[in-house]
């Protein structure tokens, strides 16, 4: 349940952090997302690389409080 509301919300502020770097690189003033569902696919996308991240590091902490030694 942490790691969802985590990612919900890593996702929606990583939309911005992308745009702004985006902006800044190709030097524009404004940004069109070019509306609801682009907008809501780049959040979403961004909302399973950061549950991706969360589960590795759960599962690397779990591992590590067992006492797992593991390769990667």
């Amino acid at each position: 349940m942490v790691r969802t509301v985590l990612a919900f919300a890593g996702g929606f502020v990583l939309v911005f952090v992308e745009a702004y770097i985006v902006l800044i690189m190709k030097g524009y003033h404004t940004i069109e997302f070019g509306g609801l569902v682009p907008f809501l696919n780049v959040w979403v996308m961004n909302f399973f690389l950061i549950f991706t991240i969360l589960t590795h590091i759960k599962i690397w902490y779990e591992n590590k409080q067992e006492g797992h030694q593991t390769i990667f």
